[in-house]
Parts: structure tokens; C-alpha cells; sequence
């Protein structure tokens, strides 16, 4: 819910599976304590560019047990002194805040849990799923279709090669004579015209 002019949270409903929610640049200042009821799943919240402006508004997302990564750029909230320290030690379920841990080391952290996590997914699935089969799947018709492509060229270059030679042999037999007759047809007739020209 990115950029909506959102003021309020008090209207959202239970998402009790949800673990990612994006609340970036609305008009949210409190009312946090309804991520806990509605939303006790997160482990992802970026309530970035809103009205946050006291850490007693954030004190409610203690509840929310499972949250690990914690964005709050551009609030208000980050302009107080050692307001990073401050937040690590009333949220310390959270392991990031805007992408730095609190060693302020940046997030190849929650970035490699969830790649690691997605990684092994990822193998998981390679070695027994979808995606190889899919790929051996795919060669097998393309090589039938090759196979088909040359069978299919061949028998009908064969069948072209037989025929034209028998019918070339007939041809020539047929029209041997033909030619012949022709031709001499052609050569008494020229005779008598050029002996009627003389």
C-alpha cells in the first residue's frame, strides 16, 4: 500500500498469513498496534516516508514477535539522536533496520537468509522437480520433431528420386521417336520451302 494517502490502519483487515507489508510515503503516524491483531505474521515492515515522529508509536510492533526487517526511511523518527540504537533496543526482535544490522553492517544478512532459504528451495527443486524435467521434456519433442523432420525429408526425397527416374526412362523412350519424326518432319519441310524459294 505504497503512496495511497493512507492516514489509518484502523480499517485493514486480519491477514493473518501476510508477511510482507509496504506502507511507504502515506500519512501514518500511529495506530501501529493494529499490525499486531491484524498482521501478527510479519517479518517484513516498511512503513518508510510517513508521519512517524516518537518512538511510543513504534512501541506496539513489539507484539509482533516474527518481524526481522524494519525500514523507517524518511520518517521523522530518524532525525532523533542515536534514534538506530534506540529502536534496536525497543524492537529487538528485529535483526535489520533500513537494510543495516545493528552493527551497521549492511544486509547480506537478511538478503543471504533469504537467498539461502530461497537457494535451497531453488536446488531442492532442481534436483526433483519441475524444472529439469520440464528441460528433458522439451529436447525429447525437439528431437522426435527432428527425427520426424528427417524422416519425413528423406522418404520424400526418395519417393521424388524414384519416381523422377522412372518417369525420365520413360520419357525418353517415348519421346526418342517423337523427337525423331519431328525432326525430320521439320528438315523435309524446309527442304521443299527452300526448294520453293529457289
Amino acid at each position: 500500500m505504497i503512496n495511497v494517502d493512507l492516514r489509518s490502519l484502523a480499517r485493514l483487515p486480519n491477514l493473518n498469513k501476510l508477511q510482507k507489508l509496504e506502507l511507504a510515503n502515506n500519512r501514518i503516524s500511529g495506530g501501529l498496534e493494529v499490525l499486531a491483531e491484524k498482521c501478527p505474521n510479519l517479518t517484513h515492515l516498511n512503513p518508510s516516508g510517513n508521519k512517524i515522529k516518537a518512538f511510543s508509536a513504534l512501541e506496539a510492533l513489539q507484539n509482533l514477535k516474527n518481524l526481522k526487517n524494519f525500514d523507517l526511511f524518511s520518517c521523522e523518527i530518524t532525525t532523533l539522536e542515536d534514534y538506530r540504537e534506540s529502536i534496536f533496543e525497543l524492537l529487538q526482535q528485529i535483526t535489520l533496520l533500513n537494510g543495516f544490522d545493528q552493527e551497521d553492517n549492511k544486509a547480506p544478512d537478511s538478503g543471504s537468509e533469504d537467498d539461502e532459504d530461497g537457494d535451497e528451495d531453488d536446488e531442492e527443486e532442481d534436483e526433483t522437480g519441475p524444472f529439469e524435467g520440464y528441460e528433458e521434456e522439451e529436447e525429447e519433442e525437439e528431437e522426435e520433431e527432428d527425427e520426424d523432420e528427417a524422416g519425413s525429408e528423406l522418404g520424400e526425397g526418395e519417393e521424388e528420386v524414384g519416381l523422377s527416374y522412372l518417369m525420365r526412362e520413360e520419357i525418353q523412350d517415348e519421346d526418342d521417336d517423337d523427337y525423331v519424326e519431328e525432326v525430320e518432319e521439320e528438315e523435309g519441310g524446309g527442304g521443299k520451302e527452300e526448294g520453293e524459294g529457289e
